[in-house]
């Protein structure tokens, strides 16, 4: 399964890891499908491009937070370019809608704050380029649009 990131810059496919992640991986999958990240955006590059509902004023769809952080439970999959992984607080299990693409490799993330939980990465060069065309952009202008997010 993959999500597909339609953004005003291209598309980005990512490829699920439910085998690293499969909590993490359904969670997204499903607030994907209800259509939180319609209309949302991009707001964050740094060593990541982030994205999710913060900033947007849309509730989250599935009304709960993802309570567990799987970084050590399944298959470990480090913080490297191109994987995908939920946002968190400083505490590891109160993710939610909101994650990032690793613009580089971020293995200080697989511990810090008791990890950030890869549950996809980037599935081909041209998605890579969208990804690298978010980042300047972002940096730019503050925000890149998502226009949805899909599951297939």
């Amino acid at each position: 399964m993959a999500l597909n990131i339609s953004t005003e810059l291209g598309v980005i496919r990512l490829r699920l890891r439910p085998d690293a992640a499969p909590e993490t991986a359904s969670y997204i999958s499903r607030a994907a499908a209800a259509g939180a990240y319609d209309g949302t955006s991009f707001y964050r590059s740094d060593f990541v491009i982030q994205c999710g509902l913060h900033g947007s004023g849309k509730p989250n769809p599935l009304g709960v937070d993802l309570k567990v952080n799987e970084t050590a439970l399944h298959q470990r999959v480090s913080n490297a370019r191109g994987t995908a992984a939920v946002a968190h607080w400083d505490v590891p299990d109160c993710g939610n809608t909101e994650f990032f693409i690793n613009l580089g490799a971020n293995s200080h993330l697989d511990a810090a704050y008791g990890g950030y939980c890869v549950f996809a990465c980037v599935e081909d060069d041209a998605s890579f380029a969208v990804v690298d065309q978010i980042a300047e952009a972002v940096k730019q202008r503050s925000k890149v649009a998502i226009q949805s997010i899909t599951v297939s």
